[in-house]
């Protein structure tokens, strides 16, 4: 489907303000509206229909159903709901039943907040301060947000990991979901890049994806947990992570990856670009591998079958073509990363194991386990 055709959505923010805009209305105004609009960040006004606006006691309650257009998000159809009540003075943001709790440090709340980003939590402020000023009331507002299907959901995000535990996290910084998969995936490993950072000695590993952090379980006894999974956007997130307060990157990828990092590659997908068998065609020949054999390899399915037949030619070509590998793997990566940041690189196949690795990868990992375990 052409992008221009896809629908967009609306954040878990966007919902959360709309709720406490109109729980407020009905606090202060008496009206219990059916829908409300809401001036995002992005410039566009929407026009949220509202949920279940009622009365509780001295306290109104109003939801809003998230709509996440044609972006995937587990939080689709979800129901943000705000609580509203008067205090004293000044405007008080909460958290309730379904909303995640921080637990580590690195995020954008500290550590013990409810997971309300901070752009979130300017627009409830802004809603809030709206109505009071209509209703000309003078003293406070009290915010809970709350969504009861959030603890479930939240067990289908990479929340807990991140270190929110007990619900979803309320996001957004347009206030719009824009229908781009990718955009969201990237948004998750810079979270989790920042994350790690901020809970580390200034050492962080990067693995493409489940290969990878099986691999490091059992031939580094690394828990996988600790690994940040880039997927195909190993580019992007060099391109984040040197703007942390890191000192190495450790990068544990299979040859399929890795190759094309060889060559310059720095998104991964073969929708991108390919070239694994004539990259490692030319690093045979480097290493003195005949025609014959570099035929052999342009003629390969997979990298994992092209290194097997050209160890099984010649284990000493096959060495120092992973070594002229490495060291192109390394050129590109140290390039793009800039001189700051130290990079570590293990590269590795199924059937073959460990094919290449940095010189110094016995220290990283020394320190790597040292400060996991203090």
């Amino acid at each position: 489907m052409n992008e221009k055709n896809l629908k967009w959505g609306y954040t878990t923010g966007s919902c959360a303000a709309a709720a406490a805009k109109c729980a407020v209305i009905l606090l202060l105004l008496g009206k219990k509206l059916d829908s409300v609009s809401l001036q995002t960040p992005k410039g566009i006004v929407l026009q949220l229909h509202t949920k279940n606006c009622h009365w509780e006691g001295q306290k109104t309650i109003c939801g809003v159903q998230k709509y996440s257009g044609d972006d995937p998000d587990v939080t689709n159809g979800i129901t943000i709901y705000a609580l509203a009540e008067k205090i004293e003075k000044g405007i008080i943001i909460e958290g309730g039943e379904g909303i995640g709790r921080v637990t580590k440090k690195g995020l954008q709340q500290p550590v013990g907040y409810a997971a309300i980003n901070t752009v979130p939590r300017n627009m409830i402020r802004q809603c809030v301060k709206e109505i009071c000023m209509l209703a000309d009331y003078q003293k406070g507002i009290a915010i809970t947000i709350f969504a009861p299907e959030g603890v479930e959901i939240a067990k289908k995000t990479y929340n807990e990991k991140l270190g929110i535990v007990g619900g979803i996290s309320i996001l957004g910084t347009s206030g719009i979901v824009e229908p781009m998969s990718e955009k969201a995936l990237l948004d998750s490993i810079k979270a989790e890049c920042s994350v790690k950072a901020a809970n580390s000695n200034g050492n962080i590993i990067l693995t493409f994806g489940n290969y990878g952090n099986n691999f490091l379980k059992k031939h580094f006894h690394i828990d996988i947990e600790s690994a940040v999974k880039v997927s195909n956007f190993i580019g992007d997130a060099i391109d984040f992570i040197k703007t942390l307060p890191l000192e190495s990157v450790l990068i544990v990828g299979h040859i399929g990856k890795m190759i094309k990092i060889a060559g310059g590659i720095m998104q991964t997908h073969s929708k991108y670009a390919d070239c694994r068998m004539e990259i490692i065609g030319v690093h045979a020949a480097i290493a003195g591998a005949d025609s014959k054999t570099v035929k052999s390899i342009m003629e390969c399915i997979t990298a994992e079958q092209a290194l097997l037949l050209l160890k099984n030619d010649n284990v000493q070509i096959f060495q120092n073509t992973m070594q002229s590998i490495a060291k192109k793997i390394m050129e590109h990566i140290q390039h793009r990363m800039g001189e700051k940041i130290n990079c570590h690189i293990v590269v590795f196949s199924e059937k073959l194991g460990v094919l290449v690795q940095s010189e110094n990868i016995v220290q990283f990992l020394k320190n790597y386990h040292n400060e996991n375990n203090e």
